[in-house]
C-alpha cells in the first residue's frame, strides 16, 4: 500500500511512499511507521512497514491484559476504562498505536506506558520487562513490537484521567510530533529552548510554538529540511549556552 505521509503524520511532513503490510509475526529490516505521530520522514527513508489489522486487538484474563501493536491509544483507553483498569489514564487525549508508545516509553507527569509492562511480544519472540531498557521517552526494544502484556494492579483512577487531560489540553495545537525533545534531567527542554532565544523562531513552514518552546509545529508547507533545521538550531544553541545535550523524542528517518 502506499501512504502519503504529508497528510498521514502528526506533523504533516513527508512524501509518498510504498509501505509494506505486515499481517503475521516475523522480522522485517526496515521501519515500522504505525501512526507516525511522533515520525519525521525524509525525502529518501528505509524500507516501510505497518502492522495489519490482525495486530488491533484488546484482551483481559486473569489479571492480564494483552494489546496488539496496531491497537492505539484512544481504544485503549476506553476499554480501560470500560473495564476499569488502572494504569492506562494517561493515553486519553493522546495520538499513538501501541507499539509507538511502548517503544518510546510514552508518559506524562511521572507516568509511562511501561509502569505496568510484563512482555513485549516482538519479531523475536517475548521479551520481558527487565530486558526491554525501558527509560524516560525510550527503550532499547529490538525487532518489531507486535503486541504487549500488562498487569493490571489497581483499578482506573477517574481524578487522574481528568488531572493528564487538563495538563494535555494546555498543549498547544496544530500539526507537530508533540514534545520534539526529551526534558534533560531536572530541567525543562522547553524552558532551555525559550532561554537560548528560540520561542517562536521559524525557518520556511516550521516554527517553535509561541505557547511552548518545545512544540514544533508545521504552520503550512513545512518540509523535513525546515523541520530538521529547527531541530539542529535548537541542539547547538542549548549546547553553546548551558552545555546541555537535547535528545530528540522524535524519530527522524
Amino acid at each position: 500500500m502506499k501512504i502519503d505521509f504529508s497528510r498521514y503524520s502528526s506533523v504533516k511532513i513527508g512524501g509518498v511512499f510504498e509501505v509494506e503490510v505486515l499481517d503475521s509475526v516475523r522480522e522485517f529490516a526496515g521501519v515500522v511507521v504505525g501512526g507516525a505521530n511522533n515520525l519525521l520522514v525524509s525525502p529518501t527513508p528505509p524500507p516501510l512497514a505497518i502492522l495489519g489489522e490482525e495486530f488491533d486487538y484488546t484482551k483481559f484474563e486473569n489479571g492480564i491484559l494483552e494489546i496488539g501493536g496496531a491497537t492505539n491509544a484512544a481504544k485503549i483507553f476506553k476499554f480501560a476504562r470500560e473495564n476499569h483498569l488502572g494504569g492506562f489514564e494517561i493515553l486519553g487525549g493522546i495520538p499513538g498505536r501501541l507499539g509507538g508508545l511502548v517503544t518510546m516509553n510514552a508518559g506524562l507527569k511521572g507516568l509511562s506506558i511501561g509502569d505496568n509492562l510484563l512482555f513485549v511480544i516482538a519479531s523475536g519472540g517475548e521479551i520481558a520487562r527487565e530486558d526491554c531498557g525501558l527509560g524516560y521517552r525510550a527503550s532499547d526494544i529490538k525487532g518489531v513490537i507486535f503486541g504487549a502484556k500488562f498487569e493490571i494492579k489497581r483499578e482506573f483512577d477517574e481524578d487522574l484521567a481528568r488531572d493528564l487531560a487538563q495538563a494535555r489540553r494546555n498543549q498547544p495545537k496544530g500539526a507537530s510530533f508533540g514534545s520534539c525533545f526529551a526534558n534533560p534531567e531536572n530541567d525543562s527542554a522547553g524552558r532551555l529552548i525559550e532561554a537560548a532565544g528560540l520561542k517562536g523562531k521559524r525557518i520556511g513552514g516550521c516554527g517553535f510554538s509561541e505557547k511552548h518552546a518545545n512544540f514544533l509545529i508545521n504552520y503550512g508547507g513545512g518540509t523535513f529540511a525546515d523541520a530538521t533545521a529547527l531541530i539542529n538550531l535548537a541542539k547547538k544553541a542549548v549546547f553553546e549556552r548551558f552545555g546541555v545535550k537535547l535528545r530528540e523524542e522524535v524519530r527522524i528517518i
